[in-house]
């Protein structure tokens, strides 16, 4: 992970926004975006991880993120990120894939949410959303797209 101003202060924020939430095998959730952020090969890519469920999962906004100084693209890429319900989830995968911050980010959370071994019982519910989180990483990477 790369350590720097804007990445520590995103580390902090991340970490604030997300006190007391876990994720469904009872972890702190903040192990997830630290566990994206470590994937990443560019600083925003790494800030943007430490981010990418924030205005999804908190009380905060996108405008709330900007207004502390994050970089436009990040921004921009958690613009993306951020899953508007009212959007088909393929549709939703599709417009990610046009972003590199996005993309990158999206992988690398499609991946880690497949790991059923974060489970400890994975039920039907965990697979089907595995399964939908395998077709999105096909729809990022190309594998999944029919002409």
């Amino acid at each position: 992970m790369i350590y720097t101003a804007m990445t520590r202060k995103a580390m902090v924020f991340a970490y604030q926004a997300h006190q007391g939430q876990t994720d469904k095998s009872g972890v702190p959730y903040i192990y997830h975006p630290i566990h994206l952020a470590e994937q990443m090969q560019t600083e925003d890519e790494t800030v943007c991880a430490l981010l990418h469920d924030v205005a999804e999962d908190t009380p905060y906004t996108l405008a709330d993120l900007a207004g502390m100084g994050f970089p436009k693209e990040v921004i921009d890429a958690l613009a993306l990120l951020t899953h508007d319900q009212r959007v088909p989830y393929p549709d939703y995968v599709r417009k990610i894939k046009a972003n590199r911050i996005a993309a990158a980010v999206k992988l690398a959370d499609l991946r880690h949410n497949c790991d059923l071994s974060r489970l400890e019982a994975p039920d039907e519910k965990a697979q089907a959303r595995a399964e939908k989180y395998r077709q999105a990483i096909g729809i990022l990477t190309g594998a999944g797209e029919r002409p």
